[in-house]
């Protein structure tokens, strides 16, 4: 029997462009029972989907190895991806190639001023031989890393960027041996020129995807340390590693709370800004939950932990961040199927460009001599195979597809960050592509454009009926349902404090209402169409003497409950859920930008337009059950396009799964949580505008990247194949292509995405 597919993230080390990208990917879905896989450079790490029982964890790192790169399972208890380790592997490489370089620039001066052999110093042989050496330094030593990502891509089957820098130095090198013995330019110097460039653009790298990954570095940081947990009568500090679940610690004001937990003891405000965005503090009692790494402010706790380690809600957070960041948007395959291609293409053209001005140079030095007078560096004078290795090794250098590898992580890795601070969750690259593209979006009424607490308004009974009366039954009845209207009628009853009665045969009926025994008498509590719903064996009951004050209700926007017992209408309940305050503030939002609204909800047609006319929404569902909501977001579909969908309970969830993107509120239940692609860390609606900001923005930085990763290549390769391309140019050119890249993705730290009320 085929078990449903698992996910496991590979650490992957080795990486260094898109092409290994491509290479992992094809190394992993070439798997049996691989369902998919997504490789990202930024975070070096592989999410793969997969059927366990047709291969193991074990055999997916293998693929990877045999793939020439270092891969491991990353474990709940591995330590997070450390930039900052990485970046001072980068500055010492950097520092030990541009330490080589500088003298080798140095013995180039004379010779480049002059343009003459003759005026190398200290002389020609002399010069030659240095900046060999030292040129063999430079690849051969802080070069190293990028010569062995060369062979074991070539040797394992593909071509990355690597490779084309490898060949390119390497070429270049191998002109200092070939000029003792025949007539072409020594480029060993160019050889170190173009490896410290491209080691300065690793750096550079290293340190703006360090920027990037800030976000889940300061999430990291709000943890606490320690807590001081109760221990045989007394207080005990320990590390937070080893607080366990059940353990009770102690907070005091100004402490943070070391993990999620219920408070047991004590009361006090906490600031729970970290979470809901929110300033203002929140009041803790006994009962209440509080959640790891937020603020005790002025009195003393006493919690029971509840979840450690990487159950807690801020590691939950983290870890949804991360998983985002080794996704893919759609229009990242575009870029992943041009880099499958574009190396070999490269090399090939290289190879080309090498022939045709060995054999064809006189031909080929006509065409671009209009332009040798504009671009300083080029010089179309030397010898023929001189020019080919130049030409050659420029196309080499200058074609690296390193910024294509950076174009969408880098971005994504920003916005993710940028989302985490803000309190929303993608956790779907996919749905930060398709956000943006929405055409209306479904909000479900209570809890999501309600604060979810309903409260009875106003109470009408029938002649003859006392309020008591009506209220002793419906809340004896509702005290078994968890629905909000019978919380809200139980709490109301429960003030008034009037008697309960035993129940017996209670049945719910979903969307409706509920229907119990007490004294063998028939009690039917509900929507007024479920008194007279004769599918579920209930008689005619005849609601003519409530039925004023029910359309009086109805048409205020107040949900009716009616109540009837031994086939006898007692009265009915006006129970009113107070609307979010930003909520139409929110939908006028919405509509400037051109988004329609719209309003999922079982209420009548009458309360729901009350509702909808309340907070500007255009578009009014009512009656709709909860096993209704997916057909009607199909429907909803096929009339406006992308549609989105706002929900918090349990019953929401199949409708979050059947639209384009599914959004829940972070306060809602885990279920609904688990379907949705969004997830608001907090219940303010505003998120929901910050969410489509936010896709708008990163999606925006995304495309700018591509550009800009194909401009230089469009621009530049056509003259560097003409041989107005210096190679140090070039290398300088492809660097600048990568540092463009991730330069423009941390520029989304500017853009205004927060939605103000």
């Amino acid at each position: 029997m085929q078990t449903s597919a698992e996910k496991l993230t590979i650490e992957v080390k080795g990486m260094h462009c898109a092409g290994c990208v491509a290479t992992v990917e094809k190394s992993l879905k070439a798997q049996p029972g691989v369902v998919e896989a997504a490789v990202n450079l930024t975070t070096e790490r592989a999410l793969v989907h997969f059927y366990p029982q047709n291969i193991s964890p074990a055999q997916l790192v293998e693929a990877v190895n045999a793939a020439g790169y270092r891969a491991a399972v990353l474990s709940e208890a591995a330590p997070r991806r450390d930039d900052d380790k990485e970046y001072k592997h980068s500055r010492r490489r950097l520092q030990i190639a541009w330490g080589l370089t500088a003298p080798v620039m140095m013995l180039m001066v004379p010779e480049m001023i002059s343009g003459h052999g003759h005026a190398a110093w200290p002389n020609q042989i002399t010069n030659t031989i240095l900046t060999l050496v030292l040129g063999a330094a430079v690849v051969f030593w802080p070069g190293a890393a990028t010569l062995r990502s060369a062979y074991n891509s070539v040797t394992h089957g593909g071509a990355n960027m690597d490779v084309l820098i490898a060949v390119g130095t390497l070429a270049s090198l191998a002109t200092g041996v070939l000029s003792f013995f025949m007539a072409v330019a020594n480029f060993a110097g160019i050889a170190a020129m173009i490896m410290a460039i491209h080691l300065t653009g690793r750096f550079i790298e290293a340190r703006a995807r360090g920027r990037a990954s800030a976000a889940i570095k300061k999430l990291l940081e709000l943890g606490a340390k320690n807590a001081r947990v109760i221990r045989n009568g007394g207080e005990l500090e320990i590390p937070i590693e080893q607080l366990t679940t059940g353990d009770f610690f102690i907070v005091r004001p100004g402490e943070k709370i070391a993990t999620d937990g219920n408070v047991i003891d004590g009361q006090s405000a906490v600031d729970e800004s970290m979470v809901s965005g929110e300033s203002m503090p929140v009041e803790k009692h006994a009962g209440d939950k509080v959640i790891g790494a937020t603020i005790n402010l002025n009195g003393r706790l006493v919690v029971e932990a509840t979840a450690v380690g990487r159950e807690t809600f801020l590691s939950q957070m983290i870890d949804l961040v991360e998983e985002l960041q080794t996704t893919k948007v759609p229009i990242q395959a575009f870029a992943d199927k041009v880099t499958v291609y574009f190396v070999p293409a490269i090399l090939a053209l290289a190879v080309l460009t090498f022939a045709g001005w060995y054999f064809f140079d006189e031909t080929l030095r006509q065409a671009p001599l209009a332009l040798q007078n504009i671009l300083p560096w080029a010089n179309l004078s030397p010898s023929a195979i001189t020019l080919a290795v130049s030409a050659m090794v420029a196309v080499l250098v200058i074609a690296c597809p390193c910024a294509l590898g950076l174009a969408t992580p880098t971005a994504l890795m920003v916005g993710s960050g940028i989302g985490a601070q803000l309190g929303v969750l993608f956790r779907r690259g996919e749905a930060i592509q398709t956000l943006k593209e929405i055409r209306a979006i479904i909000f479900d009424k209570t809890g999501t454009l309600t604060l979810g607490k309903p409260q009875v308004a106003e109470v009408y009974t029938a002649p003859g009926v006392t309020e008591r009366d009506l209220l002793t039954t419906a809340a004896s009845v509702e005290a078994a349902s968890e629905h909000p209207l019978a919380t809200a009628i139980v709490n109301y009853a429960r003030m008034r404090e009037v008697p309960f009665q035993l129940v017996s045969e209670f049945n719910a009926i979903a969307g409706k209402g509920v229907t119990a025994k007490i004294a063998e008498e028939a009690v039917v509590i509900g929507s007024p169409s479920l008194l007279n719903d004769r599918d579920f064996g209930l008689v005619d009951i005849g609601l003519d003497s409530v039925a004023e004050n029910i359309e009086r209700f109805e048409r205020n926007g107040k949900t009716v409950v009616v109540v009837a017992r031994n086939q006898r209408v007692l009265g009915a309940l006006a129970v009113a859920d107070t609307m979010k305050p930003e909520a139409p503030q929110v939908i006028a939002e919405l509509h400037e930008t051109g988004i329609e609204t719209i309003m999922l909800t079982g209420d009548n047609q009458l309360t729901a337009d009350a509702v909808g006319r309340q907070l500007g929404i255009r578009h009014v569902i009512a009656g709709v059950l909860p096993d209704g909501k997916v057909a009607e977001v199909r429907r909803l579909q096929k009339q406006f396009g992308s549609v989105a969908m706002v929900g918090d309970g349990i019953n929401d969830a199949p409708a979050l799964a059947a639209a384009n993107v599914g959004v829940a509120i972070g306060t809602g239940t885990d279920i609904a949580i688990e379907a949705a692609d969004v997830t608001l860390v907090r219940s303010d609606l505003t998120s929901v505008v910050t969410a489509i900001r936010l896709s708008q923005a990163t999606f925006r930085k995304i495309k700018q990247n591509l550009f800009w990763a194909f401009f230089y290549n469009v621009l530049a390769i056509p003259l560097a194949v003409l041989g107005l391309l210096h190679p140090v140019i070039a290398e300088i050119a492809m660097a600048s292509s990568s540092i463009t890249v991730v330069s423009n993705a941390n520029l989304l730290r500017r853009a205004k995405i927060k939605f103000e009320k």
